[in-house]
């Protein structure tokens, strides 16, 4: 399997919104802080499969592996509704990522 890019993501999602735009709410800033909200429960359950199970055992165990594995894409699907909220593109997140990046390599 390839690389899998913040594009393709976003363009995944935009499909989940298209498929189910009846029955979700619209992605527009106003729901960005919901989606914030769904992302840090998300990140909640990753943590408990790690809490309740030890890192040796979320990592080696291929049942908690597959269940860490999936927690963390729901944790990714929400940040890309959160980019698609703001309207914030891959390119923008890469040239910030980036800058950031830079800075913390000097940084100490």
């Amino acid at each position: 399997m390839n690389d899998f890019s913040i594009n393709e993501m976003l363009e995944m999602q935009k499909a989940l919104q298209r498929k189910y735009q009846d029955k979700w709410k619209l992605i527009c800033p106003d729901r960005g802080k919901d989606q914030l909200l769904w992302m840090i429960g998300e990140i909640g359950e990753v943590i408990d499969i790690i809490k309740k199970n030890g890192s040796e055992a979320a990592s080696q165990s291929d049942a908690l592996r597959k269940n860490l594995i999936e927690e963390l894409a729901d944790v990714l699907m929400y940040y890309n509704d959160v980019l698609l909220c703001y309207g914030i593109s891959a390119y923008e997140l890469k040239r910030s990522y980036t800058d950031k990046f830079e800075r913390n390599m000097s940084r100490w």
